[in-house]
C-alpha cells in the first residue's frame, strides 16, 4: 500500500476489512468514498494529522453503516453470545486497530480483519 496519498492508504485499509466480513457491494464502496472525500477537507486543514486519517475514515465508515443499521465489523472472536462490533483504538492515534468493544481484546491492526 503505498503511504504517499494518506487517504487512498486509509480507503485501501477499510475496503481489505469490509472484504473480510463479505460486506464490499457498490453502496458499501459508496459509503466509503463518502467518508474519504470528508476527510479530504479535514486533512487539508491539518496536514500532520496524516498518520491519524485510517482509523477516523475507518470510523466514518463504521458510524456511517450504524446509521443504516448495519454493524461493521462484528466481533467474532469472542464467546459473548450477543452480536457486538470491534471498536477502533487508539481513537485519535497513529497505527489504529481492531478491539472487541466486550472483552478489550486486541483483534487485529486496521485492514488485517481475518476473511469470516
Amino acid at each position: 500500500m503505498t503511504r504517499d496519498d494518506p487517504l487512498l492508504n486509509a480507503r485501501a485499509l477499510v475496503l481489505s476489512d469490509l472484504s473480510a466480513q463479505g460486506l464490499v457491494d457498490p453502496h458499501t464502496v459508496s459509503v466509503v468514498e463518502d467518508c474519504v472525500a470528508g476527510r479530504r477537507w479535514w486533512l487539508s486543514q491539518w496536514q500532520q494529522g496524516a498518520s491519524f486519517v485510517d482509523g477516523l475514515v475507518a470510523q466514518d465508515v463504521q458510524d456511517a453503516l450504524f446509521d443504516e443499521a448495519r454493524r461493521w465489523p462484528l466481533c467474532v472472536d469472542c464467546a459473548d453470545p450477543v452480536e457486538h462490533s470491534l471498536s477502533i483504538e487508539p481513537e485519535l492515534g497513529p497505527d489504529p486497530r481492531w478491539v472487541c468493544s466486550e472483552s478489550g481484546a486486541h483483534i487485529a491492526a486496521l485492514g488485517g480483519l481475518r476473511p469470516l
